[in-house]
């Protein structure tokens, strides 16, 4: 395990205490400013989205100059991946919720990628083949039903999709040397060459629109801070292939209900999130059961408060479950103030989980009628 103050952040593994302002500097990204969410704000004209409005997507690449383009009339579109070992938990909805958002402000497109390739090949615990692919189509679903419009959404669904995204990836991968993704992700001799490749079909949805009209189309790519050396890859090989490079918005990790030193991302802790095919009183006994930043006893939390910025639960309401900012204020005030003590904060948590979880399966059942529709299975061009 890393010392306390070190940590590990890659496509493939998160764990130690993050310093985000330090690893933003060692991955060379720029910082997201008040200027920037302002040019945000009126360029969507309307509130901002609490990811964004909270600070949990702090750091980016080139988003003023896309941003500013798209304010001169030069369109551009989304794209955000999923890797299906499993059902989706609440976290994993973070990146596709901002995407949903985007759409719904700006009328982009998106463009999902389903990886049922990369996690039957990087999995280890040996996940058989049908299981990626049945849960492929489930994540598929849930990501969907956040609002998607699907005249504006479009899948690539890898193992489904693979005539579409093959012609694309052979380019793509004669521009990748194998010292590259090596040094970038560690790969080793034991690395499966499934593993190898898989960073030229994660690059394709990033180009595929361009290369699909013929014209170059900026992308904007909104994921985890992990993923970030996967698009420095593309964002490296872009211009000589004659497209442009995708502009990142990178997220910090969301801590899991067991604390900040296991993030919601761990998928090997069934008790670390609350997972969306989770039943009512399953959500509760993990949110019961959360870890919190409140004292050793009710009299010592009333009088010196507890620490919102460690309590897994306060970090949910930060997320997603805070459905306005002076409600967000109002938890995060209580709760370091000693007002609000935890179960009464998990009680007022808890009834907006359940609206979601009954709203979200609602929406589930309408989106199953069309979901597959939107996968991709054609190139635009034999070559």
């Amino acid at each position: 395990m890393p010392g306390q103050d070190e940590f590990v952040v890659t496509p493939y593994e998160v764990k130690g205490r993050i310093d985000y302002e330090r690893l933003r500097e060692q991955f060379g990204t720029q910082s997201v400013t008040p200027e920037l969410l302002a040019k945000l704000h009126h360029i969507a004209g309307g509130e901002l989205p609490p990811a964004l409005a909270r600070g949990i997507y702090y750091s980016h690449r080139d988003l003023p100059a896309l941003l500013d383009g798209f304010a001169h009339g030069t369109p551009f579109f989304l794209y955000s991946g999923r890797g299906p070992s499993g059902p989706l938990h609440t976290s994993h909805l973070l990146q596709f919720q901002l995407c949903q958002w985007f759409q719904q402000r700006l009328g982009v497109p998106m463009y999902i990628q389903i990886t049922d390739d990369e996690k039957f090949w990087s999995s280890k615990t040996g996940i058989a083949r049908e299981e990626t692919a049945h849960w492929g189509l489930e994540n598929l679903i849930d990501i969907l039903a956040l609002g998607f419009d699907p005249k504006r959404t479009h899948t690539f669904f890898d193992s489904r999709s693979i005539a579409a995204l093959y012609p694309l990836a052979i380019r793509i991968a004669r521009k990748v040397p194998y010292s590259t993704v090596k040094a970038v992700f560690g790969f080793t001799p034991s690395t499966n060459i499934g593993l190898v490749f898989y960073t030229a079909l994660q690059t394709v949805p990033a180009f595929w629109p361009s290369w699909a009209e013929g014209r170059p189309i900026p992308c904007l790519i909104p994921c985890g801070i992990d993923q970030d050396p996967h698009f420095r890859i593309s964002r490296d090989m872009a211009e000589s292939l004659g497209y442009p490079k995708p502009a990142l918005l990178h997220s910090q990790m969301v801590p899991g209900l067991l604390g900040e030193s296991v993030m919601s991302t761990t998928g090997d802790r069934s008790d670390n999130a609350l997972f969306l095919n989770d039943p009512p009183h399953v959500v509760e006994r993990k949110v019961r059961n959360a870890f919190t930043g409140g004292r050793a006893t009710v009299e010592e939390q009333r009088r010196l408060g507890a620490t919102p910025e460690v309590c897994s639960v306060w970090a949910l309401w930060r997320t997603q479950f805070a459905e306005s900012e002076s409600k967000f204020a109002d938890v995060t005030k209580g709760c370091r103030s000693g007002a609000l003590l935890c179960g009464e904060c998990k009680s007022q948590l808890l009834e907006r989980v359940g609206r979601f979880y009954r709203s979200h399966a609602a929406a589930r059942e309408k989106v199953k009628d069309w979901a597959e529709s939107t996968i991709v299975t054609v190139a635009p061009h034999p070559l």
